[in-house]
């Protein structure tokens, strides 16, 4: 199954049911998934320049899209953070990429967490989700060989809904796989 298909899917089925479930009158109404952001925060950083480095080219190659340094916005001493300097990586991902990001997410990353249970299912009030990953090593394109230090991630679903029952419900279709789907 590609993107496109993923795409196809959720105009031909998510939409309706969607539509049927919270009595839309039209389907503009139905909350769409406008993009995901994927963030490392990386505070190892400050004595190793390698590691964002390192991070970027991981992510990029998770994610098919170029991944860009964050930068601090203040001066922490108790950090040794300076103004301006790397600490983070992180990529958004919009309309194709996306869609591509989002089945490569379900089909193949998260079943290959040890003891996977499913994931909780708390929205941020607005009807986003944000899963937290421990391992890069989840994704195919990462080759454990070449790893010097696992990093985890936060994967930010951003959606059009307006209420967490409505994210929640076009997460749901989308396939995430939810400790306890309610239905």
């Amino acid at each position: 199954m590609s993107y496109t298909t993923v795409k196809k899917d959720y105009q031909e089925r998510i939409v309706p049911a969607l539509t049927k479930e919270f009595n839309y009158h039209t389907p503009m109404q139905v909350p769409k998934l406008e993009k995901i952001v994927i963030n490392q925060g990386l505070g190892d950083a400050t004595q190793d320049k390698k590691i964002i480095e390192t991070a970027i080219a991981e992510l990029s190659a998770i994610t098919g899209q170029k991944a860009v340094a964050t930068l601090s916005k203040k001066d922490i001493s108790n950090f040794k953070v300076r103004k301006k300097m790397p600490i983070g990586v992180m990529v958004t991902l919009r309309r194709d990429r996306m869609y591509e990001f989002l089945e490569r997410l379900i089909r193949v990353a998260l079943p290959r967490i040890r003891d996977f249970k499913g994931i909780e299912g708390k929205l941020d009030g607005r009807g986003n989700y944000t899963l937290g990953v421990t391992e890069q090593i989840i994704f195919p394109e990462i080759n454990i060989d070449n790893i010097s230090k696992l990093m985890g991630m936060n994967i930010t679903f951003v959606t059009s809904a307006n209420t967490d029952e409505e994210g929640y419900a076009l997460l749901r279709e989308f396939g995430l796989p939810f400790k306890n789907a309610k239905k």
